[in-house]
């Protein structure tokens, strides 16, 4: 943080895309609101994944490659925060920087977008159920946790790989590369695209990622003044929701692009958990829950993993890694 003209000045790091952006300006704006003495401006940061319109996310893992150069921007002062998806982020944070807030999450569901001679032909209506969608329809993914999930529901499907941000999937379903593209809800709603959902599923269909729909914001460690303006856009239950999440998924050893997907809230006193893992041809579905005392969530994150494990997720991971 800065000292301009006797005011406070932030400098937030972000991705270029538009949904990176998009997210950003909303925590300018939070930033604004809670802390109106703070002025504050988006450095935008360019990553060696946005760069690299090649290689798949598949190929990489998709383990934090939207976040390293947000961090070492971060940890070379160049920035003073950096705003992420929390389903990008890694389960471990870098070294000097911390995670200081987690503002109220979105909606963490999943939803298809279809293309327009697809739901003019086959589908009638705004919504429709997953059934609706023509055998062997195209589906557009760059997740083995909707890969999994969409074939467990639906043999038939062709589940293609798919690169590039929001704009540039549908694009590439626009110009007949794909039939359909499954997204997250979150990331659609903020851009303001909602009115092109055909199906959101939900989550007794498909659970989401780890943190899918929630943002997190890093800081330095050290940087006591950032961190103060920061906390104030904690919201309590999405973060122990998405720590839960977060710690599930390192207890089963996953990264940020494995067939693990896991939904935690804060209902009625009880963090209630639900989680899955599956086999990336959809044929091997392990499916659990777990609710308790949102003060025990180590506990109830620990027992909820070792029973998807015993119960068949442990063969899944195994022969998925290798």
């Amino acid at each position: 943080m800065k000292e301009t003209n006797k005011r406070l000045m932030l400098v937030i790091g972000s991705r270029g895309s538009r949904l990176a952006l998009t997210q950003t300006k909303l925590i300018q704006a939070e930033i604004g609101r809670v802390a109106p003495e703070v002025e504050t401006r988006i450095e935008i940061i360019k990553t060696s994944a946005d760069k690299d319109v090649v290689t798949s996310l598949r190929a990489t893992g998709g383990a934090g490659v939207f976040v390293k150069e947000l961090e070492q921007a971060l940890s070379r002062g160049e920035i003073d925060l950096a705003v992420h998806s929390m389903k990008d982020v890694p389960t471990a944070i870098a070294d000097g920087l911390r995670i200081a807030a987690v503002p109220e999450r979105e909606d963490a569901r999943d939803a298809l977008i279809i293309k327009q001679n697809i739901q003019d032909g086959a589908i009638s209506g705004k919504t429709a159920p997953l059934s609706e969608l023509p055998a062997g329809a195209r589906v557009g993914t760059g997740s083995f946790r909707r890969q999994a999930q969409l074939l467990a529901l639906r043999p038939d499907l062709r589940i293609l790989d798919i690169r590039g941000n929001v704009d540039t999937r549908i694009r590439k379903m626009r110009d007949g590369e794909y039939d359909a593209v499954a997204l997250a809800l979150a990331g659609l709603r903020r851009l303001g695209l909602q009115d092109q959902i055909l199906y959101t599923f939900p989550y007794d269909e498909m659970l989401p990622a780890p943190g899918q729909g929630a943002l997190a914001i890093e800081v330095r460690a050290d940087d006591a003044l950032t961190n103060e303006v920061v906390e104030k856009l904690n919201h309590p239950h999405t973060a122990l929701e998405v720590a839960a999440e977060r710690d599930f998924l390192e207890r089963l050893g996953g990264g940020c692009n494995v067939p693990i997907a896991v939904y935690a809230r804060v209902k009625q006193g009880l963090l209630e958990m639900d989680a899955v893992a599956a086999s990336p041809d959809g044929r091997r579905v392990v499916r659990d829950k777990a609710s308790g005392d949102p003060a025990k969530r180590a506990d109830i994150c620990a027992a909820l993993a070792e029973r998807i494990l015993i119960a068949g997720g442990r063969e899944i991971l195994y022969e998925f890694r290798r």
